[in-house]
């Protein structure tokens, strides 16, 4: 009898898993059959790809997003998450090479495409949501326009902002309430999820993250002060605090949110 390392199995059973949700990792018979036996919502997460400090790799918003929309589809119960698109709205910058942006009309025909695409395919409810700020507002309405078209056919599309505005600004107070360092883009909030979904799989360079401070934030409405040194680095405000607990925190408030709001949306309970 042959037997496997543990660290195969446990990867075969990952798969296998995901397979169950993961609409790229399934063969046609069987998302046919996840349709048929109820797995009717499609989620359609969006990525992107840019610059993310020093310290992470560009393809953050991307990894992290599908991690994140494989989770709340296997806690929806009913979904299957579509493979997380790339690009955002977003421009590129030699300065800081790393990125690969989409203009906002073209990311809105995207989805506006892959959307109906998933209807085609046989699915009742699509969800629109992304990882990154930049196509936001165009996510929204390709919702909008798609679920007036579709909903007379019992159709419904709807875009999930809770996943990106409600668990990042919850997430943004618990920092403030325990005395966290301010930071945004490739802060303590990036920086953490990706230690805790892929501090193991290189998406951090670990050794940098002692040294991950960059361009001072202030608070909303507080005077920039005139001494603060300028790095252009890619970060914003200090990251150094990062640490995998945090990164679980805001993993786990992404999937929340995003969970209740596609309920309470799709009026599932």
């Amino acid at each position: 009898m042959i037997r496997l390392p543990i660290s195969i199995c446990l990867v075969a059973f990952v798969g296998a898993a995901q397979s169950k949700v993961d609409f790229e990792m399934m063969t046609w018979p069987e998302v046919k059959h996840a349709i048929e036996a109820g797995k009717t919502t499609a989620l359609i997460y969006n990525g992107g790809t840019e610059q993310r400090g020093p310290q992470n790799v560009n393809g953050g918003h991307t990894l992290m997003g599908h991690a994140t929309v494989i989770a709340i589809a296997e806690k929806l119960g009913n979904a299957i998450a579509a493979p997380v698109m790339p690009f955002s709205v977003n421009n590129a910058n030699a300065a800081l090479p790393g990125t690969i942006g989409l203009t906002g009309p073209v990311f809105a025909e995207v989805n506006e495409q892959v959307a109906e695409q998933m209807i085609k395919n046989g699915f009742k409810n699509i969800v629109l949501m992304g990882d990154h700020g930049g196509g936001q507002k165009e996510m929204g309405e390709v919702a909008t326009k798609l679920d007036a078209k579709y909903s007379p056919q019992g159709i419904h599309v709807i875009f999930c902002d809770e996943v990106y505005q409600k668990a990042n600004g919850d997430f943004d107070k618990y920092l403030e309430a325990n005395h966290f360092p301010l930071s945004s883009h490739a802060g303590i909030p990036d920086t953490s999820e990706m230690l805790y979904l892929g501090g193991d799989k290189g998406w951090v360079r670990k050794d940098l993250v002692a040294t991950a401070v960059g361009d001072p934030m202030r608070k909303p409405g507080e005077a920039r002060d005139p001494n603060a040194k300028r790095i252009n680095n890619g970060i914003q405000g200090d990251a150094r605090p990062s640490t995998v607990e945090l990164g679980k925190r805001i993993f786990d408030m992404k999937v929340d949110a995003a969970v209740d709001q596609i309920r309470r949306l799709l009026h599932q309970g």
